[in-house]
């Protein structure tokens, strides 16, 4: 069974900065296209960020554009979201995700096959 594990929540104050870790249980993953998406209390679940695991182009809501910054560390089976100058509305449980296949759009959660549980940001003003 492939998991994906999510760590690196907290909570902090406005401006400040956290870095989310997501732990993929194998390698399969060098082909899957890896997304950041986080639901706010009250709200649908929304794409944050996503990229190809083997890197390549990255995508970004325009709410978080030039804010954070979404990698992978191979050699770690890790996917990254770093997170700066956070504001209170970046407040939300923050879920990894992966998925394949063609016609790909990095917004749909329907594309995406894998879940990690999610990890709670709490951003103080």
């Amino acid at each position: 069974q492939v998991q994906l594990v999510e760590s690196g929540g907290g909570f902090m104050q406005t401006g400040g900065s956290l870095r989310l870790s997501c732990a993929a249980s194998e390698r399969t993953f060098s082909t899957y296209r890896m997304g950041w998406f986080r639901r706010a209390p009250g709200k649908e679940r929304e794409f944050v960020a996503g990229m190809t695991w083997s890197g390549g182009s990255t995508y970004y809501a325009d709410s978080v554009k030039g804010r954070f910054t979404i990698s992978t560390d191979n050699a770690k089976n890790t996917l990254y979201l770093q997170m700066s100058s956070l504001k209170p509305e970046d407040t939300a449980v923050y879920y990894c995700a992966a998925g394949y296949g063609g016609s790909w759009n990095w917004i749909n959660t329907r594309m995406y096959k894998y879940w990690g549980q999610g990890t709670q940001v709490t951003v103080s003003s």
